[in-house]
């Protein structure tokens, strides 16, 4: 009879905020004009990157697929969970809750890895621009962007292979999402197994990512104190301010969830943080990026029509760093 206990569920209900039935509307509200808005904003910012010769760079490159990251993670969970936050009964079948699992991991651990790469651009811009265009080059930049997309989905492939085999002893997840960590608390047993890969994946793709970073900026801003010009520094400041904004967004909510002790059950804390990293950061990516780039800013003013277009077929890889550190900048070479 014990044995039944070990079943694979074929259905998981989520609790989500059902201990909160007056609020469920207005978070209904609240996530899907952010859902709304994410899904237009990363859209919009992929769509110019491809239409807009003056973002053929390596940092537009990497933009773009964070934006289409953005997109796929927030399209994996949030309309199941606006479609719950309408509903009585809060389910989501073993295959769905899988393919969730999945996706929320691949693209949570690809822009990890994506992060650290467009930290290593910025560094190759501000501290390098000589050799940006030689080292940055399309094919350099096409396989870090390759290996972080494959990293990304390996890791969370063995992540959910091991996880959905794990006897589970009751199929009511405390969690609007199929969120690994969730799932795992219901496990019958301790798995040394999944621990043990929980925990290196963890520091593979988040402290390690996040020290690269770290040393990345640190010799940014050291070349960008060496910068005489007020307006030279400003413009580097502005290069790599929109990128560390949304780093410390993103890993400060990561971090918060994957990396606290595991004596915690402040499982409301966790959901809640859970609903901004899912939302809230995706959302304000292409907002940050708009709003301190003057780029994007004309690319978008054309795109809607304010301006007339101008088409261009210089298609360089040029980096957006300062005009004093980049004397060949006005006449680019072509590749």
């Amino acid at each position: 009879m014990q044995r039944e206990n070990f079943t694979i569920w074929s259905t998981f209900f989520l609790e989500g905020f059902s201990q909160y039935p007056r609020l469920e509307v207005v978070l209904f509200v609240f996530s899907l004009v952010m859902y709304l808005t994410t899904l237009l904003g990363n859209s919009t910012l992929i769509l110019i990157t491809i239409l807009d010769s003056r973002l053929k760079t390596p940092m537009y490159l990497f933009l773009g697929n964070l934006s289409f990251m953005d997109i796929c993670y927030t399209s994996a969970s949030v309309p199941t969970l606006l479609v719950n936050l309408l509903s009585s009964r809060k389910t989501i079948i073993f295959s769905e809750c899988a393919v969730q699992m999945y996706l929320s991991l691949a693209m949570g651990s690809t822009e990890c890895v994506l992060l650290a790469v467009m930290a290593y651009d910025r560094y190759v811009a501000i501290c390098n621009p000589l050799r940006y265009s030689i080292i940055m080059n399309r094919c350099v930049c096409a396989r870090m962007a390759t290996v972080s997309w494959v990293m990304g989905c390996l890791t969370a492939l063995l992540e959910t292979s091991f996880a959905l085999q794990i006897p589970l002893c009751g199929n009511l997840i405390d969690h609007f999402t199929c969120e690994i960590l969730a799932v795992l608390k219901l496990a019958c047993t301790s798995s040394l197994l999944m621990t043990t890969i929980m925990l290196v994946v963890s520091i593979l793709l988040l402290p390690i990512p996040m020290l690269l970073i770290c040393i990345s900026y640190i010799f940014i801003l050291s070349a960008i104190l060496r910068i005489s010009s007020a307006e030279g520094r400003n413009k580097a400041f502005s290069s790599c301010g929109a990128h560390l904004t949304v780093v410390i967004l993103y890993y400060g909510a990561a971090l918060s969830m994957y990396l606290k002790p595991s004596s915690s059950n402040a499982q409301k804390i966790d959901k809640i943080i859970s609903l901004l990293y899912g939302l809230l950061t995706p959302m304000l990516n292409p907002i940050i990026y708009s709003l301190r780039n003057k780029e994007v800013k004309d690319a978008m003013k054309k795109l809607l029509g304010k301006i007339p277009l101008h088409q261009t077929h210089i298609s360089d890889w040029v980096p957006t760093v300062l005009p004093e550190m980049c004397p060949w900048q006005s006449s680019p070479e072509k590749f």
